[in-house]
């Protein structure tokens, strides 16, 4: 089994930061991309950043020059730096990993349970 545990989501007011945090454990064989989406009251889960094994990073254009996605492969982490946090960023954060298990070898995509993120103005 597989296993995605997000951290670091909370309260902050406009113009803070936050740190988010996924570490994966269980039976993994390699950890290809890895990303963060949101999905916020009444809207479609969207892609806010992602990350590939190689450290090739993208970004939705909303959060571009605000956030920063970066991984440590060692640890199978996956971390979300947000600065200058607006309200519109209040949503749920949901870590997301494509994953090949060891036994059975499977190609899967696991889903982390989410971490609340609020902004108030």
């Amino acid at each position: 089994q597989v296993q995605l545990v997000e951290s670091g989501g909370g309260l902050v007011q406009a113009g803070g930061s936050l740190r988010l945090s996924c570490a994966a454990s269980g039976s993994i064989f390699s950890i290809n991309a890895m990303g963060w989406y949101r999905q916020a009251p009444g809207k479609q889960r969207e892609l806010v950043a992602g990350i590939t094994s190689g450290g090739s990073t993208n970004y939705a254009d909303s959060v571009k020059g605000r956030f920063a996605i970066s991984r440590d492969n060692a640890k199978n982490t996956v971390h979300l730096q947000m600065n200058s946090l607006k309200p519109e960023d209040t949503a749920v954060y949901y870590c997301n990993a494509n994953i090949v298990t060891r036994v059975p070898i499977r190609d899967v995509v696991y889903w982390g349970q989410g971490t609340q993120v609020t902004v108030s103005s």
